[in-house]
């Protein structure tokens, strides 16, 4: 049996759950996600918790805890939100957001867009060195995140490119010249 699928998930304050079958809806005071659980998976809400249970821990076994992981985080979302922030380094490396895209420009002949999803919310601080995402979804925010970094991963020579903010970048010593 998983360990983490056997944890109940403790409901925030002014978050409701409404569970039909294999589907699980969380709606809080940010907004509402829905989950379809695997078969063999059930769902059920007790004095403020969400127990996730196993038919046969043999074949879905592998679904139970990622089904309790996956309600928690939209509990947290609909409640907290989530965030990313990503660092910008580099000479003339910058971001500006126009409504819903991110320009970035990287050093390259034209700047790379980046088209902002719906339920996710952008913003540019600091000059535009650094890019803060937003949003209830972990799942995007996480992945619109990773998007813009894989423009320009940093490089452990010099920093330069886009970071997370607290990410260590390990760096290379340079040529060494005799």
């Amino acid at each position: 049996m998983s360990r983490i699928g056997k944890e109940p998930v403790k409901l925030a304050e002014g978050v409701s759950v409404s569970i039909a079958g294999q589907k699980v809806t969380v709606k809080g005071k940010l907004g509402e996600l829905s989950y379809t659980m695997h078969d063999g998976i059930t769902a059920k809400e007790e004095a403020g918790k969400i127990i996730v249970e196993c038919d046969d821990d043999k074949a879905h076994g592998n679904f139970h805890g990622l089904a309790r992981a996956l309600i928690n985080s939209m509990v947290i979302g609909v409640s907290a939100g989530y965030q990313k922030q990503l660092s910008i380094e580099g000479t003339g490396f910058k971001a500006v957001l126009k409504g819903k895209e991110l320009a970035l420009s990287l050093g390259f002949a034209s700047p790379k867009i980046f088209t902002v999803p719906e339920g996710i919310t952008a913003s540019v601080e600091n000059d535009g060195l650094q890019v803060t995402i937003k949003g209830i979804d972990k799942q995007l925010v996480g992945e619109c995140a990773a998007r813009i970094r894989s423009y320009y991963p940093a490089e452990p020579y010099k920093g330069k490119g886009i970071k997370y903010v607290g990410e260590h970048i390990r760096r290379k010593q340079g040529k060494k010249v005799a």
